[in-house]
Order: C-alpha cells, then sequence, then structure tokens
C-alpha cells in the first residue's frame, strides 16, 4: 500500500455459492484493509450490486451473474479496482470501467489444466456415449451401439491461450491430429503448440471435434451459427468450455436435433442455471455440466490467491494482470 493511504474497503459481493469466504485468500484479504463478503443470491441485480459495493474503494469479482455496467461504475463513485477470480470478463463493461477510473485485473491461466481437462472429459463422454448407456444400463438394458474412437481423429481448437493449448496437448496424448485458429493469427504459437494453422471454415470442415475456448467479446459473439454448423461433418462433435454465447442457440439446437453433427459436450450456457424446458435437456445427443470446468479445489485455492494478489500489487503501485486501467 502506498503511503498515506488509508486501508481501503474491499467487498466481494457476488460470493454465492460460496468459494472465498473462510479460506486462506479471505484470511489474506483482511490484512490488506476492512474485508465485506455477501454470500447471498442477488448480485445479479443491479441495484442490489451497486448496495453491496457501496462506498468500498476494491471489489472482488467471483461470479460471472454479476454484471459490472455503466450504471455500476457510475453509482459506486469510491469504486477504484475489480480483482477477477477467473479469466472472463464479459461481464464488466471494459469501457466504463476505464472511463470511471477503475483498475480491472484477472487471472489468466490459473483453471487452464482443469478446464482442459474437462474438455477432454466431454470429448470422451459424449464420443462414447457413456451418460446415455449408462442411463439405459440402469434401466435394465444392455446396449451394443457403436461408439467414436478419437484416435486417428482431427481436434479443432478455436482459441490457443492456456486453456487451448492445454486441450491442443491432450489431444495430441489421446492420438489426435490437431489444427487450430487464433484471432490474432498466431501461427507461430500454433505450430509450438504441435498443430497445424488452418482458417475457420477449414477447420469446421475437417475437424471431427471442435473445441471452443475463445474469451467472449464482440468479435466472437455468435461465432458459431448456421453457416458454420453447415460447413461440420454429421460425425463431428462440438466441445464448449468457454462462453454459451459463443454459440447462436437455436443453430446449435437444431443442428443436434437434425443430425447436422452428431454431438455436444457444454459446460457453458446462455441461460445459467440452465431453466426447465430448455430444448438441450431433451436431446440424447449432449453431456451437460454446470459451468463447472474448473471447479476444483486446486483451482478455487489458487485463482482466489491470485485475486487477492492481484489486490497487494494494485496497492503497491504495481498492478498485474491488468485487462483495463483508469482512461487518464
Amino acid at each position: 500500500m502506498q503511503a498515506g493511504q488509508a486501508s481501503p474497503v474491499i467487498v466481494v459481493p457476488d460470493d454465492f455459492p460460496s468459494v472465498f469466504d473462510g479460506t486462506p485468500a479471505h484470511a489474506r484479504a483482511k490484512k490488506l484493509g476492512e474485508v465485506k463478503v455477501v454470500t447471498a443470491a442477488g448480485a445479479n441485480q443491479e441495484d442490489e450490486l451497486i448496495r453491496r459495493i457501496d462506498r468500498a474503494r476494491i471489489a472482488i469479482n467471483i461470479r460471472a451473474h454479476a454484471h459490472f455496467t455503466e450504471g455500476v461504475f457510475a453509482a459506486c463513485r469510491h469504486l477504484k479496482m475489480v480483482s477477477i477470480w477467473g479469466t472472463g470478463t464479459d461481464n464488466i463493461d471494459l469501457a466504463a470501467a476505464g472511463r470511471h477510473g477503475v483498475t480491472v485485473c484477472n487471472t489468466p491461466g490459473v483453471n487452464a489444466r482443469a478446464v482442459a481437462e474437462h474438455a477432454l472429459a466431454l470429448m470422451l463422454a459424449t464420443s462414447r456415449k457413456i451418460p446415455h448407456i449408462d442411463r439405459e444400463m440402469r434401466e435394465g438394458k444392455w446396449p451394443r451401439e457403436m461408439l467414436t474412437q478419437l484416435l486417428g481423429k482431427t481436434l479443432g481448437v478455436f482459441g490457443i491461450g492456456g486453456i487451448g493449448a492445454r486441450v491442443a496437448e491432450l489431444g495430441r496424448a489421446v492420438g489426435m491430429s490437431v489444427v487450430a485458429w487464433s484471432l490474432q493469427n498466431d501461427t507461430k504459437r500454433i505450430e509450438a503448440m504441435g498443430a497445424r494453422a488452418a482458417s475457420k471454415d477449414e477447420i469446421l470442415r475437417e475437424a471431427d471435434v471442435v473445441s471452443l475456448n475463445l474469451r467472449l467479446i464482440p468479435e466472437t459473439r455468435g461465432f458459431l451459427g448456421r453457416k458454420e454448423f453447415s460447413l461440420m461433418k454429421k460425425t463431428a462433435i462440438l466441445i464448449n468450455t468457454a462462453r454459451g454465447a459463443l454459440v447462436d442457440r437455436e443453430a446449435l439446437v437444431d443442428a443436434l436435433r437434425k443430425g447436422q453433427i452428431a454431438g455436444a459436450g457444454l459446460d457453458v450456457f446462455h441461460d445459467e442455471p440452465l431453466k426447465a424446458g430448455d430444448p438441450l435437456l431433451a436431446l440424447d445427443n449432449v453431456v451437460l455440466s454446470p459451468h463447472h470446468a474448473g471447479q476444483t479445489p486446486e483451482v478455487i485455492r489458487d485463482g482466489l490467491l491470485r485475486a487477492v494478489e492481484n489486490i497487494e500489487n494494485y496497492l503497491g503501485g504495481k498492478p498485474t494482470d491488468v485487462v483495463v486501467a483508469p482512461v487518464r
């Protein structure tokens, strides 16, 4: 902390379900100032989020359902920093943060290995139809349908950050060839991953499994729609552990219903939690998990400590993992 500054008020407005309260990260944060942790639902409402932040100087953002909007930044005039647990920033109006003098930091890479493992698990569960077969066996049946082997297949990776690079590595480990694409057209990084760089359309036509590992930004919203699904193989599987809005929901449901693609393994959705009656729930060729890919004790521990470390560095005048800085 810089000399002459009072201890800050730090608020965690969205610790529901709770992962922060009473942890080593909580104890570490208490050494920096007064810490208020809210473990109740409701942070998805703008007025309630404003009320919870109140006069705090720093907010630790735990959940993506808490939306830091223009209205939040305008109302919370004492707020100077948002430290995000995780990589995603699509719930933060970054331009508004900069205009209102707020520094935003995240914790990139902390969950990369856990999320990549989950992507591989979804690949295997979907290609091997494990949930469907398990359910049939519990009903007294003995299913003998054909399954999909990943060995010798092509894995298409969109997004080559920490998660995408690890997904590519795991794909190669089970005998898949990997083609990859990045928004920045970083062919050198793709080649260093042991993958072949290809265009978006080339990957969609070639891949037996497509893995989405992109950040949700205006350029990637609706990244896969009806046109893209029309290019994919009827035997292809889609894996999405990134953000639901990367995919046009209606186009995905139609592609799965009509057999335009063989299946999907999804950890992220447009509506979270999924609402009763969502059409995805009725599809046998979909494997679902509740935005849970990074939920391991190691990821939670390391990510929360990193979020607090970012606060320490910010208060020391040397901010780290900065996504956006105040506009001067």
